[in-house]
């Protein structure tokens, strides 16, 4: 730990967030991966730390412009995070002046592209099936055997969306960590609570995994609008409005599409004394 606390002083770091969904951003493509547990929890800490809903660590590559790594505000590694794919790829094609460059996760190569002031993302075809959500057991993934009969979506991670009258009403702090850890879901999941208003808008409210609520989720965008047209209850184009602003998704022959704004925050360094404290 010394070694690596001693190579990583003065490690550079940026804020950005996408729809409020907010992350740090690590460019680690001139060196090995610097990125650990210890770290990752350091700097999800709000009080202690910098705070983020995931951090993203972007690396070189050779099947893709480059890779991406994902990590929760507790430490645990996160397998998508659509909002972050966005923002990195903003970064990107701001240094490159390119209008799309591929990246590739845990979820596998995905592209991005400018759309005029927005960025989007393919972030692939949702996984509908038990094991690759992944379930513990085969069940109906459009009608799981818990409260509030809820569909099971994989979008790179696991996702549990319910339909409800009124997202707004939900106790979502209350109501989203038991079915986080429902032994349903091997590896815990995402929690979504979607208000359908017409064919083709949607709010919704979300408990991440790793997290506790953020302000808006991009795979969980995504798997809400595969789960509310699978349901029948609205077009495979949708808006979205989330707690921190509105996503466009669009679920296509290719995958699901996930537009929408990005922002660049700060950019700072970590000192010696904050990486010796992990």
């Amino acid at each position: 730990m010394a070694d690596a606390q001693t190579h990583m002083d003065g490690l550079e770091f940026m804020k950005w967030h996408g729809a409020g969904n907010d992350f740090v951003m690590i460019d680690s493509r001139a060196r090995d991966a610097v990125v650990h547990r210890e770290l990752a929890a350091g700097l999800g800490d709000r009080n202690r730390g910098v705070g983020f809903d995931q951090l993203a660590e972007i690396r070189s590559s050779d099947a893709a412009d480059i890779d991406l790594d994902f990590w929760n505000a507790d430490g645990s590694r996160a397998g998508a995070c659509g909002n972050a794919t966005r923002c990195v790829a903003q970064y990107m094609m701001d240094q490159t002046g390119r209008d799309a460059l591929t990246i590739r996760t845990s979820r596998g190569v995905l592209e991005a592209r400018a759309d005029g002031d927005l960025v989007a993302v393919n972030m692939g075809q949702p996984q509908l099936t038990w094991d690759t959500v992944p379930l513990s057991h085969d069940v109906d993934l459009q009608h799981l055997p818990l409260d509030g009969d809820p569909v099971a979506v994989g979008m790179g991670n696991p996702h549990c969306v319910f339909f409800v009258d009124d997202a707004d009403a939900v106790d979502v702090a209350g109501i989203g960590p038991g079915f986080e850890t429902n032994p349903l879901f091997p590896e815990a999941t995402n929690v979504e609570f979607a208000e359908i208003r017409s064919r083709d808008e949607i709010r919704m409210r979300v408990w991440e995994r790793g997290t506790g609520i953020t302000l808006a989720c991009g795979s969980g965008a995504c798997a809400t609008a595969v789960a509310a047209h699978q349901r029948g209850l609205t077009d495979k184009k949708v808006r979205m409005e989330l707690d921190g602003g509105w996503l466009m998704l669009d679920w296509r022959e290719d995958g699901v599409w996930m537009t929408g704004p990005t922002a660049f925050v700060y950019s700072g360094q970590l000192t010696q004394a904050f990486l010796k404290g992990l």
